[in-house]
């Protein structure tokens, strides 16, 4: 079961990068791998996600429920290829400018030959996934 945990800062303000993680429906945009999104049940903080993860041979997809409150995106894990997943990004400003992300992400494939496989990948997944939030909000709010 792979966790990962980073604590990073970005040159933009807290409500811009959770605004930023919020958007799933973007995420085919510019997240490495996903290939579709679609968010329902929208409510004021919270709302319910399917993403469509693919490489290479593989496609699967992913329901999960994401709860939002002031520079705090929670995503918990509903159906899919995972035994479970919780994702976790914290964000708080910085009194010079900027943001503090504290980010984890803990997960086990129902799949034991996947979970196998993603093990030795999921270190750089997952800092490639982080850069892509990062050069993203690059790409809306400028440098």
């Amino acid at each position: 079961m792979p966790k990962f945990v980073e604590d990073r800062t970005f040159s933009y303000s807290a409500k811009q990068m959770s605004d930023l993680v919020a958007d799933v429906g973007g995420y085919p945009e510019f997240l490495p791998w996903c290939i579709g999104a679609r968010v329902y049940n929208k409510q004021e903080n919270d709302f319910y996600a399917d993403l469509i993860i693919g490489f290479k041979v593989f496609r699967e997809r992913f329901t999960s429920h994401v709860m939002l409150s002031e520079g705090k995106v929670e995503i918990d894990y509903i159906k899919g290829p995972l035994s479970y997943l919780h994702n976790l990004w914290l964000f708080e400003d910085l009194k010079n400018g900027g943001s503090k992300l504290h980010f984890e992400v803990d997960f086990e494939f129902k799949n034991k030959f996947f979970q196998k496989m993603v093990g030795g990948l999921f270190t750089e997944a997952v800092h490639r996934m982080v850069a892509s939030f990062e050069g993203r909000a690059e790409q809306l709010y400028g440098k």
